[in-house]
């Protein structure tokens, strides 16, 4: 029997940079750590990998805190600690960088001086469940993640649409078993949402009133011990989806077929990517469980590149 779809591409990714030893914090424990470990020690948990105009690739520690930076060579530096769980970090055209924090809200940080303050801590007065991750829209629209933990015992977790300039605040959806990551198509007309415990990426039509209409299922995965984590969008308006607990990164077109797999050299937990290098062709992806950045870079007769982002950034 002829299988109906083309066999994916394999890769095997190589380690792009590491956190320093002199960075790491194996003896201190964390909140996080406690709750979401079950108490095992962790010197670090690096998620939400975005690039600025110049290159540089901010990340987060979510366990202590911390925001990183990588330049282009893969020298990695501390540029702010705050009290938060920092999870996801998307870059605003103008440079604010702005963060999905699952103890505060929404946060952001000025790169230059190091501050982190709150932007968004609350939708009407209520509490957020816990923010996870966000993407910015071409017309500077931030879409957000609001998980907490929720799964599939309790699918009630929300996206939101928020304008920063006007402060208007819209749930999109308020029924999915733990929303992740999060990415819109190349034309702004549907929002793929990772739905980490249901093992899925869900569609999500974006009508022109702004809703989202005919929600369905876009992708399913199964095995691993999490699911589809971060997200990111090709060029050719495919979705890029990490598989943590998998060790896997799976690359699709827009009919949702996979055209290649990047496999992780070090542990499993591939949770989220962005495109960099020459003409973007170039994924960057965190593995958090051994706190590495990852790299693979497809070559050009495969057709795989990134869609520029929000920040700017076209690449080196």
């Amino acid at each position: 029997m002829t299988y109906p779809l083309p066999e994916p591409a394999i890769f095997d990714a190589e380690v792009f940079t590491e956190l320093p030893e002199s960075l790491r914090r194996p003896n201190c424990s964390s909140y996080w750590a406690t709750r979401n470990k079950r108490g095992a020690t962790v010197d670090s948990f690096i998620e939400g990998p975005s690039f600025d105009r110049d290159g540089n690739l901010y990340f987060v520690d979510i366990p202590f805190g911390r925001i990183m930076r990588a330049d282009p060579a893969g020298k990695v530096v501390q540029v702010a600690e705050y009290d938060g769980q920092p999870n996801g970090l998307k870059i605003h055209k103008d440079g604010r960088i702005f963060i999905a924090d699952f103890q505060n809200g929404i946060m952001q940080l000025d790169p230059k001086s190091g501050e982190v303050k709150g932007v968004l801590k609350d939708c009407d007065s209520e509490g957020f469940k816990g923010c996870n991750d966000l993407h910015f829209g071409p017309d500077g629209s931030l879409y957000f993640t609001d998980q907490g933990q929720t799964g599939l015992h309790d699918p009630t977790g929300r996206v939101y649409r928020w304008q920063p300039e006007t402060g208007e605040l819209t749930c999109l959806i308020d029924t999915a078993p733990s929303p992740n990551g999060l990415v819109l198509d190349v034309n702004s007309h549907v929002l793929y949402l990772a739905v980490t415990r249901a093992n899925a990426v869900w569609r999500l039509p974006m009508s022109e009133s702004g809703r989202v209409n005919k929600a369905g299922l876009f992708l399913q995965f199964n095995g691993g011990r999490a699911g589809p984590d971060g997200l990111a969008l090709t060029a050719q308006n495919g979705v890029v989806v990490c598989q943590t607990g998998m060790g896997l990164v799976w690359i699709h077109d827009n009919l949702g077929r996979p055209v290649a797999v990047v496999r992780s050299p070090k542990g499993l937990g591939t949770t989220n990517c962005a495109f960099g290098g020459k003409d973007l062709r170039t994924l960057y992806i965190t593995e958090s469980d051994s706190g590495s950045i990852l790299k693979v870079e497809f070559p050009e007769e495969l057709n795989i590149s990134g869609h520029p982002m929000y920040s700017g950034y076209i690449g080196s």
